[in-house]
C-alpha cells in the first residue's frame, strides 16, 4: 500500500466528511483540518493495517479519519478550556468563531465520526473505547488542577487515558480491519499505547522548553494551569505534593515565568525525556512478534519519531 496516497485518501475523505450546508461549521472544520498537524494517529492506522497484509486504501481511510477527526474534535474543545488562541500555527477556532461555535464545531466533528464508522460495526467498540477514555482523562486532568493534586502518579493515569487510549485503539483498529490474530491485534495495540504515553510526555515537555512559534500552538498553557508534566513534576515527585504550593510562590504578573524557572532548575526535563526513551523501546519491543514487513519498518521509524521531534 502506497503510504502517500493513503495519507492523502484520508485528507480528502476528512474534506468531504465535514462539508455542511451549515457556513460557520463548514468554515471551521476546514479551518482546523487544513492547518495540518503531525497526523500520527492516521498513520498509526495505516501502518498497523499493512502490517498486517491489508492494501485496500478505501477499506481503511474511513477508520484512519475517523481517528484523526476523534483527535481534531478534541483540540478544538481544548482550546475552549485552556482558553488557547494558536493552534497548529494559526488562530484556534475559539480565537475566531468563539466559545460557543468552538464547541458546536468539536461537537460537529465529533458527530461526524459515527457518520464514517457505521459500516465497521463491531469496529466501533474499539474506537468507543479510545474516545471514553480520551473524555475521562481530560476530565480527570482538569479536576486534577483545579484541586491542585496533581502528582506524577496521577500525571500518567491522565496521559494512559487522555492520549495513550486513543493510539491503542487506532493501532488495534488496522489490525482488525484484516481480522488479524489476537496475538498480533494485542501487540500493536500495546505498541500504540506505549508510544501515546511517549507522545504526551514529549509534548509535555516541549510546552516547558519550546515557544508558541516552535509548536505551532498557544505555549505554556498547562503549566501556568497547574497541569500537565511540567506542573506534576515541579513537586519533585511526591505523590501527595499539591502543585498549588508551587504556585503560591510565584508573583501574579509572571506566574508561567516563575513556575518553568522552577521546574527546570531541577531534572523533570531529563526525567521525562527518559520515560519517554523508555516507552519507546518498549513499544518497538511489543512489535517483535509480528511478521517482517515494510510496515513493521515503519511503525518502529514512527516511534522514534514521536520522540524526536521538536514540535
Amino acid at each position: 500500500m502506497d503510504m502517500t496516497q493513503a495519507m492523502q485518501s484520508v485528507e480528502d475523505l476528512m474534506a468531504d466528511t465535514v462539508n455542511s450546508t451549515v457556513t460557520t461549521l463548514r468554515d471551521a472544520s476546514h479551518h482546523i483540518l487544513e492547518a495540518g498537524g503531525k497526523r500520527i494517529r492516521p498513520r498509526l492506522v495505516l501502518l498497523s493495517y499493512a502490517a498486517m497484509g491489508g492494501n485496500d486504501i478505501n477499506q481503511v481511510a474511513p477508520v484512519a479519519a475517523a481517528v484523526e477527526l476523534v483527535h481534531t474534535a478534541s483540540v478544538v474543545h481544548d482550546d475552549i478550556n485552556d482558553h488557547g488562541i494558536v493552534r497548529r500555527g494559526r488562530p484556534s477556532v475559539n480565537a475566531i468563531w468563539g466559545r460557543t461555535f468552538a464547541l458546536l464545531t468539536g461537537d460537529f466533528l465529533f458527530t461526524k465520526v459515527y457518520e464514517l464508522m457505521a459500516p465497521y460495526k463491531d469496529l466501533n467498540i474499539t474506537l468507543a473505547e479510545g474516545t471514553v477514555a480520551l473524555v475521562e482523562g481530560e476530565t480527570l486532568q482538569a479536576s486534577a488542577a483545579k484541586e491542585g493534586k496533581l502528582s506524577r502518579e496521577v500525571y500518567y493515569q491522565i496521559i494512559a487515558l487522555k492520549t495513550a487510549a486513543l493510539f491503542k485503539s487506532g493501532a488495534k483498529l488496522g489490525a482488525q480491519l484484516v481480522n488479524a490474530p489476537a496475538e498480533y491485534t494485542e501487540a500493536l495495540g500495546e505498541y500504540g499505547f506505549n508510544i501515546g504515553l511517549a507522545f504526551q510526555i514529549t509534548d509535555d515537555i516541549l510546552d516547558l522548553i519550546a515557544d508558541a512559534d516552535q509548536l505551532g500552538k498557544t505555549a505554556g498553557i498547562d503549566l501556568a494551569q497547574g497541569k500537565g508534566l511540567g506542573s506534576a513534576y515541579a513537586t519533585n515527585g511526591s505523590s501527595h505534593a499539591a502543585v498549588a504550593e508551587v504556585i503560591e510562590e510565584a508573583p501574579t504578573d509572571d506566574l508561567l515565568t516563575t513556575i518553568k524557572r522552577k521546574v527546570l532548575q531541577g531534572d523533570a526535563i531529563e526525567q521525562g525525556q527518559t520515560q519517554a526513551r523508555l516507552l519507546v523501546q518498549q513499544a518497538i519491543n511489543a512489535l517483535e512478534p509480528l511478521p517482517e514487513s515494510a510496515a513493521k519498518d515503519e511503525l518502529i521509524e514512527l516511534a522514534q519519531q514521536v520522540i524526536n521531534r521538536s514540535y
